[in-house]
């Protein structure tokens, strides 16, 4: 019988030794899945950090930009306003030196009208200048003015 022990016991520790053996290779890639693990982990977090640190570059520029931006929209508004104002006032000029002109034609056209009745001969020439002379200050704007 104890051949018959031993027999069985051969063919049980026979098959503990490959065990063994196999054992070993998936422990070896056990290890390296784990190291390959932590190397993808790491290289995970850095490429986090990364992005974090981008991010917070690109929104400080975003910031940067944004804030240009409206310095350059309140300094293009203010300027738009000056010229607004530049023109208004050159209107307003244009305006008045133009009722001045008009002014002064009347003047002298009734001048030339009073020296033409004292000299008898020049009338019927000044009142040709004369109509002359208001025809541009019949109109402005479109609009007929009375005299």
């Amino acid at each position: 019988m104890a051949s018959s022990d031993s027999t069985p016991a051969v063919p049980i520790s026979a098959p503990l030794a490959p065990k063994k053996e196999n054992n070993t290779p998936v422990g070896s890639k056990i290890a390296e899945l784990n190291e390959s693990r932590a190397e993808l982990l790491s290289r995970i977090q850095g490429l986090k950090l990364d992005l974090q640190n981008w991010r917070s570059k690109l929104d400080t520029q975003v910031k940067i930009y944004r804030d240009e931006l409206t310095d350059l929209k309140k300094t293009l508004n203010v300027e738009v306003d000056q010229l607004r104002t530049e023109f208004q006032d050159l209107r307003n000029t244009l305006h008045q030196q133009h009722e001045d002109v008009t002014a002064s034609l009347r003047n002298l056209g009734l001048q030339d009208v009073s020296e033409g009745v004292k000299d008898g001969e020049e009338q019927p020439k000044v009142e040709a200048k004369d109509e002359e002379m208001q025809r541009p200050a019949i109109k402005e704007n479109g609009k007929e003015m009375e005299n």
